[in-house]
């Protein structure tokens, strides 16, 4: 059985999963599953995906019958995994040659974290706009402060994921699942590191954060309040849980100040 299981949902990605499967196939690690759903996609994205299973048996696609959303779908691939580790992907992201490699190394030597991260340059189709290069554990407090791990750069240990039942899809979730999964973790004693090595181009607007709708930012606040009591996180950090809330009341240009100052970029001349 493959040591490490990789999953990815694919909705509507035929022009652009190329980049990002092939990324994986050219691993200096080798010893791999890649799980694929495809989520319901319109156009020939399960074509593709079908091809490429067929040229590498490390390949697995599996689809869902109708649209499902990202949780749904990670939740599918997490059905077929065998691997001890489960690392991340999404199909418009490119994963260094030596992301596993060293993500595995990691998880190897230190038994006390379920989960590792790493760093990132962050892209889009103008190029690279900025970078995340955090070192160091993160703590309850910290992702409670919205300082968490980038979802599609991390490696997990696969008892974490069944103990505490994969991705939540309950309503009103929204596109929270990364901030429900690492409460849930954390509120079960896991814990994680990031070891700030950019080993990820992680496709990403540079004026993302200002078109985030306002029911994701309401979802992740609900999340945080949540689960702080089970997070021990004290009672004077609750006005942190508003923080997305807050942010999406700002001006514009402020909101966008402030996403390229946390990416060590200048603001573009």
């Amino acid at each position: 059985m493959p040591r490490v299981s990789i999953i990815m949902g694919v909705y509507n990605g035929f022009k652009r999963m190329d980049r990002s499967i092939q990324s994986i196939i050219e691993q200096t690690y080798k010893d791999w599953e890649f799980i694929i759903c495809d989520d319901g996609s319109s156009d020939d994205s399960y074509k593709k995906l079908q091809e490429y299973a067929t040229k590498d048996n490390r390949i697995v696609v599996i689809k869902n019958v109708q649209n499902a959303g990202l949780a749904q779908t990670l939740n599918n691939c997490l059905k077929e995994v065998k691997g001890e580790y489960v690392a991340r992907m999404d199909d418009d992201d490119y994963s260094h040659p030596d992301r596993l490699e060293k993500e595995v190394a990691f998880l190897d030597i230190h038994p006390e974290y379920a989960i590792v991260a790493t760093g990132r340059n962050m892209m889009d189709e103008e190029g690279t706009w900025g970078e995340d290069t955090f070192v160091g554990e993160r703590s309850a407090s910290d992702i409670y402060r919205g300082y968490m791990f980038a979802h599609p750069t991390v490696m997990i240990r696969k008892e974490a994921y069944d103990k505490v039942g994969g991705y939540s899809t309950y309503p009103g979730i929204g596109r929270e699942e990364d901030t429900d999964l690492w409460c849930k973790m954390y509120a079960n004693g896991f814990k994680g590191y990031i070891t700030g090595e950019k080993l990820l181009d992680y496709f990403e607007s540079r004026s993302s954060m200002t078109r985030r709708k306002f029911k994701y930012r309401f979802a992740e606040t609900r999340i945080k309040l949540k689960y702080r009591s089970r997070l021990d996180v004290p009672f004077y950090m609750i006005p942190l849980a508003f923080k997305p809330i807050l942010v999406g009341m700002l001006p514009k240009a402020v909101v966008e100040m402030y996403h390229h100052y946390i990416f060590n970029k200048e603001i573009d001349k």
